[in-house]
């Protein structure tokens, strides 16, 4: 089965674009805290065992890469969730089409869809210590099946700008290494937002005006569970 998010919810997703832009802005102040220890202790009184394993593995990735370059804690991150986590789609997993998880409920399950490696891998950077403004959360239309497909899915990927002049890198569940966007002809990007707003397609200019968070129920809802979880 093709590894992208539910083509069923790809025009839901991009209705919902615009406010995301300022859904993200809540967290334009995240200050990149977060108890690891009990981070961890959480994880084993939900999970098990096997769930506060892993949470401690994420922690010794977040905490002993914070003084190397940032290209390696890109690298170090995309790794750790392309090598520990398995795609499932959120009917299988949570019972309903579209589930946002938290980052624990990630390495929890062990499991999660693209916009979930997406959202662990981004907050996972934000901890680690990388400016937001280098960080895109993006929508694209991925091909399938070889150069010559016409065939395209809904897919999410988390682009990593070195500088804002700079071509991205792509960092993506499909494929376990780092790759330039240009080598990545298979990927049509629609639009990637962070805390600075929204962006269409791949430009590289100011970001494109939001619209009201209060429209994004699902995004305020992944932003309290993980308060509760203890990020701040």
């Amino acid at each position: 089965m093709a590894r992208g998010c539910p083509l069923p919810t790809c025009w839901a997703v991009f209705l919902l674009a615009i406010a995301m832009a300022s859904a993200f802005g809540a967290w334009a102040v995240f200050g990149g805290r977060l108890d690891f220890d009990a981070f961890v202790q959480l994880a084993g009184q939900r999970y098990g065992k096997a769930g506060q394993q892993a949470a401690a593995s994420w922690r010794g990735h977040i905490t002993a890469n914070r003084n190397d370059e940032e290209i390696e804690k890109v690298r170090a991150v995309n790794d750790f969730f392309n090598r520990r986590i398995a795609f499932t789609e959120d009917t299988t997993l949570w019972g309903q089409g579209d589930y946002w998880a938290t980052p624990l409920e990630v390495m929890g399950h062990g499991a999660g869809d693209c916009e979930d490696f997406v959202i662990a891998k981004y907050f996972s950077l934000l901890l680690a210590g990388v400016p937001p403004e280098r960080l895109r959360l993006t929508y694209v239309k991925a091909r399938i099946g070889g150069k010559h497909s016409n065939v395209s899915i809904a897919h999410m990927i988390l682009g990593y700008y070195p500088a804002p002049d700079e071509e991205p890198l792509v960092l993506d569940n499909l494929l376990h290494d780092l790759r330039l966007a240009s080598q990545r002809q298979d990927l049509t990007p629609v639009f990637s937002f962070n805390s600075e707003g929204l962006w269409v397609g791949n430009s590289a200019g100011k970001p494109a005006s939001g619209s009201s968070v209060a429209r994004l129920s699902r995004w305020r809802d992944l932003l309290a569970r993980m308060k509760t979880e203890g990020f701040e």
